[in-house]
């Protein structure tokens, strides 16, 4: 007994004031500088910068970009791939703008690489041949609209060729595109019922299937603003380029 306790005696205490931290430190920094790490990665991936110029072929969209972001006129041609510039708003702020190719078997590639860094969306339409291109005009427009990487950007329908007499004013354009979407939205339900027996509001917009489509039904706001890229009229959308 006198042995054990001569053994237990002779033990120092240890005293918190003696222990090494170093390594727990060390670890603890480690795990805060990765998770900082992780998190300005993250933020700097998805930073939403960039003004998307959508719409089908001969709309205007890369002339009106040219204005915008070149300062002037220039001549176009069907684009293959996109067009990147800059443009600088009377607040002084510059906007980084990509011309998003109108092409069927090309515009969803492009939408799909930039979506996810649109701050906004201008969708444009040519004005005289709204009316017999309706079908792939409100196609787009849905798979724009019902996209979760752009289901709250801001978007401009910008209406264009408004100065050519066979022109449809944007309050008619927006009805057409209400009663168009009314059965885009029910073709694709009825797809995707073929496809799995369910249907999904991922690609379905508005209330319900029994309450016809109305913009004012979305959770983002729609504007329909008139415009003559031709004749440089365009205020509509640089006033709402200026809100951004």
């Amino acid at each position: 007994m006198d042995k054990a306790n001569r053994k237990s005696s002779a033990r120092a205490p240890i005293k918190l004031g003696e222990l090494n931290y170093t390594p727990v430190l060390i670890a603890l920094a480690v795990v805060l500088l990765t998770i900082v790490v992780l998190f300005l990665w993250k933020r700097k991936k998805t930073v939403r910068s960039a003004v998307l110029f959508t719409g089908l072929c001969d709309s205007g969209k890369t002339y009106l970009f040219a204005h915008l972001c070149l300062g002037g006129a220039r001549e176009t041609f069907t684009s293959i791939k996109e067009n990147v510039g800059s443009f600088k708003t009377e607040r002084g702020r510059v906007l980084k703008m990509v011309d998003v190719p109108g092409n069927e078997r090309l515009r969803g590639k492009f939408f799909d690489e930039y979506k996810n860094i649109a701050k906004a969306i201008v969708y444009m339409i040519d004005s005289v041949t709204v009316q017999k291109d309706i079908r792939d005009v409100a196609d787009f427009l849905y798979t724009i609209l019902v996209d979760k990487a752009t289901s709250k950007v801001p978007v401009v329908v910008l209406c264009n060729k408004q100065d050519e007499t066979l022109a449809k004013t944007e309050t008619a354009i927006k009805s057409m595109l209400e009663k168009e979407i009314n059965i885009v939205r029910q073709t694709r339900r009825s797809q995707l019922q073929s496809v799995d027996n369910s249907s999904s509001s991922d690609t379905f917009l508005g209330k319900s299937a029994s309450v016809d489509f109305e913009f004012e039904q979305l959770g983002q706001r729609v504007r329909f603003v008139p415009c003559s890229a031709m004749e440089e009229q365009f205020a509509g959308l640089t006033k709402f380029l200026d809100t951004l």
